[in-house]
């Protein structure tokens, strides 16, 4: 597809590999793509000022990807330009033996953002449609009280769609966005991380086992996509191969999403607007 901002199709099948992870649209290199990024990068400061005084809306960002996609690298650009008290970053690695006893979505839903905040997850509850179907051992871990492989995981995107609907209806606007990186792509960004002593701590032996189950990710992603990019929640694939790209891409599809609002500051009533003006004469006839 040619398209670099490509929302999946709600209702339709797509195939993964139809996605070019090289793709940088119309911009031809970084630099043409700096001023683009920073404008933003500030339109979205201002967004969350208004959001978090309107106490409408609650923002919920989730991040899906390969390992070596950008994932942090884009939250840490994308949002360098945002309030720290208005945002919460969580990111899901092994459930505790606490998350276990509990349902698969409690974990997710007790970090879900506040009114007028913005949460990002880095990974999220969609681990439970990937990892565990690539390795369904772990299921046994969940101590589910009946397993069906043929219908569990069609069960569980019918549960989470519902669980999204959910959300909305409430005020929680979600963005996902799956960092489409290519295998040559993360290659390169692997041995990068073996070869610079400042960036080991990033690698892990389990990167490369995933790795080995590149098309096996790759089948279980797309039948994520299939089934559950809905018209009140749909999937962004993002190009990022080009971390530059990525990082631009997402903001503006962030910005673009939260312009939809209309966000708005709130007004005030004229007994309020009465009281401004009292506190007002109130501070100015102080010595």
């Amino acid at each position: 597809m040619s398209s670099h901002i490509t929302i999946v199709p709600p209702g339709k099948k797509i195939d993964l590999q139809d996605y070019d992870p090289a793709d940088t649209g119309k911009f031809e290199n970084k630099e043409s793509a700096q001023t683009k990024l920073a404008a933003n990068i500030v339109e979205l400061a201002e967004y969350q000022n208004i959001l978090y005084a309107q106490n409408k809306f609650a923002v919920l960002i989730i991040f899906q990807a390969m390992d070596a996609a950008g994932k942090d690298s884009t939250i840490k650009r994308v949002m360098s330009g945002i309030n720290p008290q208005g945002c919460q970053v969580y990111s899901f690695k092994s459930p505790s033996t606490e998350e276990l006893d509990h349902d698969y979505l409690w974990r997710a839903h007790k970090c879900m953002p506040e009114r007028g905040r913005i949460g990002i997850f880095n990974r999220s509850y969609y681990e439970e449609t990937l990892i565990v179907r690539i390795h369904p051992e772990l299921l046994l871990k969940q101590n589910l009280p009946h397993v069906d492989l043929k219908q569990i995981w069609k069960q569980r995107f019918q549960e989470i769609n519902d669980f999204e609907q959910y959300l909305t209806n409430n005020g929680v606007v979600i963005i996902k966005f799956f960092l489409h990186v290519s295998k040559a792509e993360q290659k390169k960004r692997f041995l990068a991380r073996i070869e610079e002593p400042q960036k080991h701590w990033k690698f892990s032996a389990d990167d490369i086992k995933a790795r080995d189950r590149w098309d096996d990710y790759q089948a279980a992603y797309t039948d994520i996509f299939n089934h559950t990019s809905t018209e009140a929640v749909p999937w962004h694939i993002i190009p990022a191969d080009r971390k530059w790209f990525t990082r631009l891409t997402v903001a503006d599809i962030i910005c673009a999403r939260l312009k939809q609002l209309e966000l708005a500051y709130p007004q005030i009533n004229p007994e309020q607007l009465a009281k401004l003006a009292d506190a007002k004469q109130m501070l100015e006839r102080e010595e």
